[in-house]
């Protein structure tokens, strides 16, 4: 049953793609326009290649014999050169894997039958560029991701990106010097995302390329290696090419521990992107977290879009502004309405769960947004 799903979630986004929006289907590397059989090894992962299957395993390629040492707050240091990078061990307690995934059941119960909930982990870099010799220092986050997805309702959709980010590990999918995923993994993951909503999707060659040579993330201050302030990267970002979309902000005032709203401007309009330098570069989607944001496209197909997330969901929703006729981005941190009510007076029909792996794993994070359901 579950390969019918599949086969007809393929007939679903090509009708969707040609008919509802006049995008044709194309491939992400070329251009080119996927044939049925390429679209087919995308959504439903039967191809000759069996590494799609539930026994997927990730093998670390781009650097499995690389040198590390472990620095301040037990970040790992790995390699050297223009090509060191820095990323956070992952630890998350099974305990807290369940609970997260309860959070997840949770919402979908609370806003019954007329919206999709869907549960994306994200991995962190840590995942995929771990060299062999410093694995005992991280745990295994696919693993996590099955143990979340184990426990979800039926009714929750499964987002699991894990494969596709593995994929494409040998292209820059991640910071080096920055603990956020890049935008360009960002774009792998919105359109694994597409595929399970059934909504189009418009590839990266829509998509017009901006560059930000220089940048060096936030790992060089928590690890205070001073290589990696040596090895700047550019920061990549993409912007929707012949797209409409307006955006719209609600600043929250935070109090002096940055850790409550303690008020809210009225909504105004403003830029999706506002460009940013420095190790604040990331804080281009949106300009941060402390807001609420709320996005018109001219998708027109009666989708209406919550992105629940942490700062890696900033990157998400430009990718998906030719898939939802409105996007809300809401942080795991700040909120201070009621969520139900929100969904509700706003007419949302999809409800996209897209934290880190951190994130997820911290039972904070699922106490906040408790506090959402009832606040």
């Amino acid at each position: 049953m579950h390969s019918y799903i599949r086969v007809f979630k393929i007939l679903a986004i090509l009708i969707s793609m040609s008919v509802a929006t006049g995008v044709s289907a194309q491939d992400d590397n070329t251009g080119a326009s996927l044939t049925f059989d390429r679209l087919f090894e995308e959504v439903s992962g039967m191809s000759a290649d069996a590494e799609h299957d539930d026994g997927y395993v990730y093998i670390n390629r781009v650097n499995p014999d690389a040198p590390f040492r472990r620095a301040r707050r037990g970040i790992l240091v790995v390699g050297g050169g223009d090509t060191i990078r820095a990323m956070e061990p992952f630890s998350g307690p099974d305990a807290n894997l369940v609970r997260y995934a309860s959070t997840v059941n949770t919402y979908s119960r609370a806003f019954g039958d007329s919206v999709t909930v869907y549960c994306m982990p994200i991995p962190t870099q840590a995942a995929y560029y771990c060299p062999e010799d410093a694995e005992e220092h991280t745990q295994d986050q696919y693993r996590a991701v099955k143990r979340i997805f184990s426990e979800l309702e039926p009714q929750v959709v499964p987002v699991d990106i894990f494969p596709v980010l593995g994929d494409h590990a040998a292209e820059p999918i991640y910071l080096r010097t920055d603990h956020h995923w890049a935008p360009l993994g960002a774009y792998y993951a919105a359109q694994e995302f597409a595929l399970a909503a059934l909504v189009p999707f418009v590839t990266i060659d829509n998509f017009d390329v901006h560059e930000v040579p220089g940048f060096v993330g936030t790992m060089y201050g928590f690890s205070r290696d001073a290589r990696i302030r040596k090895a700047p990267e550019t920061f990549v970002y993409y912007t929707p090419r012949d797209t409409r979309y307006d955006t719209y902000y609600v600043n929250y005032r935070l109090d002096r521990r940055r850790k409550n709203v303690i008020s809210a401007s009225e909504e105004s309009a403003g830029p999706f992107f506002i460009p940013a330098k420095g190790v604040a570069t990331y804080c281009t989607f949106m300009g941060g977290d402390n807001k609420l944001v709320r996005v018109e496209t001219g998708a027109d197909n009666g989708r209406r879009l919550v992105i629940l997330k942490d700062s890696y969901g900033n990157a998400l929703p430009s990718c998906l502004f030719n898939s939802f006729e409105e996007i809300h981005v809401i942080d795991c941190r700040y909120f201070p309405l009621n969520i139900v009510a929100y969904i509700q007076d706003h007419a949302i029909t999809d409800v996209l769960f897209a934290n880190n792996m951190i994130h997820a794993t911290m039972l904070h994070t699922c106490d906040t947004y408790d506090s959402y359901l009832t606040q």
